[in-house]
């Protein structure tokens, strides 16, 4: 296959949607001799911040000399972008002949009277054994779904992270906020340390199951704590105590804006520091020099156009929003913001409008490229109500270029609402932005 073969393939999968599961994943690698447990992985889930953290983390190992693969999802704009080793995307050709040769186990499991695995699970294993062939020491891998079933659960990490828990996909998560926390605390290993910034009935129930499974859990704002000092134009100046650990207000710099990225960061430290107990390449100083390049496009991201500021942000459910507007309000304060807002349909559309918006911003609403996309006229009548103006364009490029009009230079653009529109959206503006 090339890569565009390779493409029709994974989308001829998506007949089979989500099936949560571990079965078909367990076979399949099985078949494939189980890449996963060639190296060491650490393993991320929570509501939001898992991909930042993730991004953080590969960067401290990468930093620290230490061979590392990263798997994240979902992508901006190519699927190469989801499988990184060294910070490298794997190429559109690796990843061709990576699934041809997955394809063949596959095809022997149908074969056979099994079950086709679904596009996120041949992804996943796609990664599992691209890692493998090219001799990483660690893997940091990102949770698609939740945990308990996801296809990444079937590997054994060093440390496994929770970074929060919010009501997301509770529909297929057990319906409930206590519901979701079973989920994510699913990932929790016999004996394999947990780092969680989670709070209330999700904490208590991601302890208990730590608790189950004798594994050691480091409890952000318990057990250690990062402290705002300052920002600067491009980063964050930051100081992180564990007395658990004998670190007291020991500095770092971070590459990120955003409040919710204080405690991002805060954990994928936490979590370094518990690394660096069985690995001494691991130090503060490399811990400082990673965080202080890391990027991860499209959370709370400035890319300005020439005079005009711009954010780009995923946010895509009400905490969020919640954290988008809290950035929002610390880190570039405007009187007057335009938005470019898609969301998906499914989504507590009314709550992210009521966190995010103000009686004097601007709106104009568009499309993510998705399925679950939120009808652009029908949004346009919620946001109508939190707004002085709105206007529905459908046409991603169109809907920028109205935006970029409204703001005139003078007000703050803010790109956000789903990831499936901010990653379009984000590279016709970087296009822009690259013809100046």
């Amino acid at each position: 296959m090339n890569y565009q073969e390779s493409l029709a393939y994974l989308e001829s999968l998506n007949i089979f949607g989500i099936k949560l599961g571990l079965e078909r994943m367990q076979k399949l690698l099985a078949r494939l001799e189980l890449p996963q447990e060639r190296y060491r992985t650490i393993h991320v889930t929570g509501t939001n911040g898992k991909g930042s953290v993730s991004a953080m983390l590969a960067g401290i190992l990468r930093h620290s000399g230490i061979h590392t693969g990263f798997y994240s999802s979902p992508h901006l704009v190519s699927y190469t972008e989801r499988i990184r080793v060294d910070g490298q995307a794997i190429s559109e050709q690796e990843f061709a002949d990576c699934l041809s040769s997955i394809k063949v186990y596959i095809d022997q499991m149908i074969a056979d009277g099994e079950e086709c695995p679904t596009q996120f699970e041949v992804l996943t294993a796609l990664a599992f054994f691209y890692f493998a062939i090219k001799h990483v020491e660690y893997a940091v891998i990102e949770v698609g779904l939740g945990g308990l079933l996801d296809s990444t659960n079937v590997i054994v990490p060093e440390v496994s992270v929770i970074t929060n828990v919010t009501l997301e996909h509770a529909d297929r998560c057990g319906g409930t906020l206590a519901g979701v926390a079973r989920h994510k605390a699913g990932i929790i290993k016999e004996d394999v340390p947990v780092v969680t910034a989670a709070k209330g009935e999700p904490l208590e129930i991601i302890r208990q199951t730590a608790e189950e499974k004798n594994a050691d859990l480091f409890v952000a704002g318990e057990d250690f704590s990062t402290e705002f000092i300052s920002c600067a134009e491009n980063y964050q100046c930051l100081e992180f105590t564990s007395h658990l650990l004998g670190v007291v207000k020991e500095p770092y710099s971070l590459h990120l804006w955003g409040k919710h990225q204080i405690e991002n960061s805060a954990l994928a430290v936490m979590t370094a520091q518990l690394l660096h107990n069985t690995d001494d390449r691991i130090t503060n100083k490399t811990i400082d020099d990673a965080l202080s390049l890391v990027s991860w496009p499209a959370r709370f991201e400035r890319v300005d156009l020439g005079e005009q500021k711009c954010i780009v942000d995923g946010a895509h459910n009400p905490a969020g929003m919640q954290a988008l507007r809290e950035s929002l309000d610390m880190y570039v304060p405007a009187p007057e913001r335009v938005f470019l807002l898609g969301i998906l349909k499914d989504k507590d559309i009314e709550s992210m409008l009521d966190i995010l918006l103000r009686p004097n911003d601007t709106v104009v609403v568009t499309v993510p490229h998705s399925e679950r996309a939120a009808d652009p006229q029908q949004l346009a009548q919620k946001v109508a109500a939190h707004v002085q103006h709105v206007e529905a364009i459908a046409d991603n490029s169109q809907a920028l270029e109205r935006a970029l009009e409204l703001a005139n230079k003078e007000k703050l653009l803010v790109l956000a609402g789903s990831l499936y529109l901010v990653g379009g959206v984000r590279k016709l503006l970087l296009d822009k932005k690259g013809g100046e």
